[in-house]
C-alpha cells in the first residue's frame, strides 16, 4: 500500500502545471451564481480529457464526473460558482487572468473554490491510471449555486438525481488542513404593521418603525445570549437589513422589517431560533418567517429551499476522519490539524440535512474567500491531488 501512496504522490507532482494550468481556464471564465454555464462545459472537457469513466452535466447544472464502478459511493463536492469582483482597485491583478506566477495561481474562485475542482481532476486523472478497482465508485461534483444558496445542489442530487454516497469529500478551503465541521445558518424577516396617519399628528397613528426599533434593540442583547460551543464556537444573530414603508413621507411607518442573519451553533435549531423572535414580538402587530429560495439555473430549472442550513459537526474519533488523518500521514509524513470552517459550505445539507458522514479538505487559505488578491499555492493543488486520490484508497482497506 506504501508504494501506491508513493506513486501518488510522485504523479500528484507529475501533473502540477497540469493543475494549474486547468484551473487557470476555470479562472479564466467568469462564473457568478446561475450563469456557471461557460465554466462547467470547461470542467466537464477537463473531466473528459482526463479519461474519467463518465461524465455528464445533470438538470440543475452541476458535472457529475464518474471514476469506478463499486457498490458504495464517495462523492468529492467541490461549487464552481464564484462572487463578483468587487472593486476592481483592490485587486493588484486582473482576477479574471488566471495568471501562474511566483507559486501561485492568481484570480477570482482560485480558493473559493474552484481549485479543489482542478484539485480533484487530476485526482481522478491519477486513479484512472493506477487501474483504481476496489468497490468502489468515486463520484466528482462540480456543483452549482453554492454562493446564492449552499446546499441546493446536493438537494438536488439526493432528491432529483437519487446519489446519496456513504462518503463524502468538500474540497472548499481548508489550508491543507482537515475540517469536520461548521455553525450553520438560516435567514428569516421580521414584519411590523402599523397603522398610517399624518404626519403632523402621529400620535393618532401607530408607527411600526417604533416596534421594529424596540425589537432591533433587543436582537443586539440576544446576540449576548446565543448558545457557545467548545469547538464550533459561539453562535450569533444580527439585522443585516432594515426597511420600511408608509403612504408618504409625510405620514406614520405603517409597515417596517429587517433580515436577520443567524448563525447556529450546536445545539441550536430553526424551532429554537425563531422561538427567540417570537418571545421578543409577543404581542406586537409581527411576525417572522424563515426565508424561501426559488431562482433558475443556467439550465433554465427552477429549483429552490428553505433558507435554513443545519449545523453539522463530525465527531474527531469518527471512521472518516480516522481515514482522512490516515491517508494525510501516509502522504505527508506528518500529523494534520483537525480544525472546522468559520463560513457555511455545501456540508450544510450533505451531512447536517442527509447525515452523510463528511470530511473537509481543500487548499488555500479560507481567510482569502471572497477577498480581493485571492490566490492558491500551488503547492496546495499538489497536495490536495494527491490526498483525493489516496483517500480513494484508504476506504477501501
Amino acid at each position: 500500500m506504501s508504494e501506491v501512496y508513493a506513486k501518488i504522490n510522485e504523479l500528484a507532482e507529475k501533473y502540477r502545471d497540469y493543475t494549474a494550468e486547468n484551473l487557470s481556464k476555470l479562472v479564466k471564465i467568469k462564473s457568478l451564481s446561475l450563469q456557471e454555464k461557460e465554466v462547467q462545459q470547461e470542467l466537464k472537457r477537463q473531466m473528459e480529457e482526463a479519461g474519467f469513466d463518465e461524465v455528464r452535466i445533470d438538470g440543475l447544472g452541476n458535472v457529475i464526473g464518474r471514476v469506478g464502478d463499486g457498490k458504495k459511493i464517495l462523492a468529492i463536492d467541490g461549487h464552481m460558482d464564484t462572487v463578483d469582483l468587487g472593486q476592481m482597485e483592490n485587486w493588484d491583478f486582473d482576477p479574471l487572468g488566471g495568471e501562474i506566477k511566483d507559486g501561485f495561481v492568481h484570480g477570482r474562485g482560485t480558493v473559493d473554490q474552484e481549485g479543489g475542482c482542478a484539485s480533484f481532476v487530476t485526482a481522478g486523472k491519477i486513479l484512472k491510471e493506477l487501474s483504481y478497482d476496489k468497490d468502489w465508485t468515486i463520484y466528482f461534483v462540480g456543483s452549482v449555486i453554492e454562493e446564492d444558496c449552499d446546499g441546493l445542489c446536493w438537494k438536488y442530487l439526493v432528491e432529483e438525481e437519487g446519489i446519496k454516497p456513504d462518503l463524502a469529500i468538500s474540497t472548499e478551503p481548508t489550508n491543507l488542513n482537515i475540517y469536520r465541521g461548521q455553525r450553520g445558518r438560516m435567514e428569516m424577516k421580521v414584519h411590523f404593521y402599523g397603522t398610517s396617519c399624518h404626519g403632523s399628528a402621529p400620535e393618532r397613528g401607530d408607527n411600526a418603525i417604533y416596534k421594529a426599533a424596540k425589537v432591533a434593540t433587543e436582537i443586539e442583547k440576544l446576540n449576548d445570549r446565543l448558545k457557545d460551543d467548545e469547538f464550533l464556537g459561539k453562535g450569533t444573530i444580527t439585522i443585516s437589513e432594515f426597511v420600511s414603508g408608509s403612504p408618504s413621507l409625510c405620514a406614520v411607518a405603517d409597515y417596517a422589517a429587517f433580515h436577520l442573519d443567524r448563525r447556529l451553533t450546536w445545539g441550536e435549531t430553526k424551532e429554537s431560533a425563531m422561538a427567540e423572535i417570537e418571545t421578543l414580538i409577543q404581542g406586537m402587530n409581527a411576525k417572522v418567517e424563515v426565508l424561501e429560495y426559488k431562482e433558475k439555473s443556467y439550465t433554465g430549472l427552477e429549483y429552490g429551499m428553505e433558507k435554513y442550513y443545519p449545523t453539522w459537526k463530525i465527531p474527531e474519533d469518527a471512521e472518516i476522519i480516522q481515514q482522512g488523518v490516515s491517508a494525510f500521514e501516509k502522504l505527508f509524513d506528518k500529523k494534520p490539524k483537525v480544525d472546522k470552517w468559520t463560513f457555511s459550505t455545501n456540508g450544510v445539507t450533505i451531512n447536517g440535512k442527509y447525515g452523510i458522514p463528511l470530511l473537509g479538505f481543500g487548499p488555500g487559505n479560507e481567510v482569502m474567500a471572497h477577498a480581493p488578491n485571492e490566490k492558491v499555492p500551488v503547492d496546495d493543488l499538489v497536495k490536495a491531488t494527491a490526498f483525493y486520490a489516496a483517500f480513494a484508497y484508504e476506504i477501501a482497506e
